[in-house]
């Protein structure tokens, strides 16, 4: 079944009832030098079991290695249930519920998915969700120039400890908009140290829990600082984390202000590149500034519980050029799967899971240390994730491991020279003992063959 489904004579019709005699006629004031013109490298059609087929060989190709690498992207268990729940046609077809009265059954689920994330941070409200946790920074650094009215700065305190595909989108998003994004360091704990930050006017300070190398930054001190200097603070959090680690609501003496994520650990399995799931929380004060939508609780005429979406007038499709973001609908079924997800673990499951991860990592550990010019890069507190270094380049030392089916880390050479030797290493709870004793033995195995045995 073609997924446009109108027919040529369908098509004459209704260009025939627009008055014009081509579709192209209806693109007629884009001038020629930006169409893209034909799409001569991409082949002629195929039938869907050929394509299938193609699509199956193509997966198998990958393999299935044994994968060591989070960086933003983890591998967690999700229970069937959730996808099967997902998959039902009331929530894998349905879209954004503009029409309330039709979709109480979504919008109860967007507003049970709010209340979770409020309990996780500890924020009080959340929104029915943005596109992921890189554009809900973006989102979050225009939200705070706009709520910020103490300091007028447009200055943005982004730590280099923040994800470096998070910082390239938000200064991608942001960069064009007359805000300044100021670098701060890294320190050898690789951490953001309160003496570090320059002593200047600052719309707001970017804090990652965990940081991008796993560590913990001291949530507290970095808060304080911020909030004495009339700067909001926008946390990025990793959801499993919160769920053993102090909630950006309770950091420092008064929380976070602003406070997004990546919801793609709570019940989204990995895939080529998404899609994912933004989350975005802030406090009650300024929500008004917050984009996207939020679902409320209401009753009707009668007294009976119902749903409503709530504050649409910010939104792009009311006020357009007026709007405080362009994002004007949510990931629906990945909130779905999300909603799900916590609902079946509850508090004790997710805090199982934060202990599992945490327990392998250190396990892990221990074993790199054995190994003979292998070393932890920052010491510290650490998540589920850690840098680890290595007598070689990491880069080629990954190539190698993966020749023996294990993904290994990711190398940091790509993002920072000075870091050529050093490997980001993931553990969840889906890695077993066993797991790890084989990404030491072949991780040591590589560093033998290359005499450093």
């Amino acid at each position: 079944m073609p997924f446009i489904p109108h027919t040529d004579r369908d098509e004459r019709v209704m260009l025939g009832a627009l008055g014009v005699s081509s579709i192209d006629e209806l693109f007629d004031e884009i001038p020629e030098g930006l169409r893209g013109g034909d799409l001569s490298a991409i082949g002629p059609g195929v039938g869907e079991a050929a394509l299938l087929r193609q699509i199956a060989e193509r997966a198998a190709g990958d393999g299935a290695a044994l994968s060591f690498i989070g960086a933003g992207a983890y591998q967690h268990h999700v229970p069937a249930a959730v996808w099967d729940l997902t998959s039902r046609g009331e929530f894998l077809t349905a879209y954004t519920p503009y029409q309330a009265e039709a979709s109480q059954g979504t919008l109860q689920l967007i507003y049970e998915f709010q209340t979770m994330l409020t309990a996780l941070t500890e924020m009080e409200v959340a929104n029915a969700s943005v596109y992921d946790g890189a554009s809900a920074l973006a989102e979050a650094v225009l939200m705070a120039v706009r709520a910020n009215r103490k300091v007028r700065t447009c200055r943005i305190a982004i730590p280099a400890t923040v994800h470096p595909a998070y910082r390239s989108t938000v200064r991608n998003i942001v960069g064009s908009q007359g805000i300044e994004l100021v670098d701060v360091a890294v320190s050898e704990a690789g951490v953001t140290r309160v003496e570090s930050l320059p002593d200047d006017a600052f719309t707001a300070l970017v804090i990652p829990q965990p940081t991008f190398f796993g560590a913990l930054e001291d949530v507290h001190a970095l808060t304080d600082w911020a909030h004495a200097r009339d700067a909001l603070v926008i946390g990025v959090c990793n959801p499993i984390a919160l769920a053993m680690l102090t909630p950006p609501g309770r950091w420092g003496e008064t929380g976070a202000d602003i406070v997004v994520g990546e919801g793609q650990p709570i019940g989204i399995p990995l895939a080529g590149g998404g899609p994912y799931l933004g989350l975005m929380c802030c406090r009650k004060s300024i929500v008004r500034q917050m984009p996207g939508r939020i679902v409320g609780r209401t009753v009707d005429l009668d007294g009976r519980r119902g749903f409503a979406l709530t504050l649409q007038a910010r939104e792009q499709h009311i006020r357009r050029a007026r709007a405080t973001s362009n994002i004007c609908t949510n990931q629906g079924l990945l909130v779905t799967a999300a909603t799900i997800y916590m609902a079946l673990l509850g508090p004790t499951g997710l805090r199982s899971v934060a202990d599992a991860c945490h327990r392998g990592l250190a396990s892990l550990l221990e074993a790199a240390a054995l190994l003979p010019g292998v070393s932890a890069r920052f010491q510290g507190p650490h998540f589920h994730e850690a840098v680890i270094e290595l007598p070689l380049s990491a880069d080629e030392v990954v190539t190698a491991m993966a020749e023996h089916g294990v993904a290994g880390g990711l190398a940091l050479g790509r993002y920072d020279p000075a870091l050529d030797r050093c490997l980001l290493v993931n553990v969840t709870e889906v890695h077993t003992a066993q797991d790890i004793a084989r990404w030491a033995e072949v991780l040591r195995r590589v560093l033998g063959e290359r005499g450093h045995g």
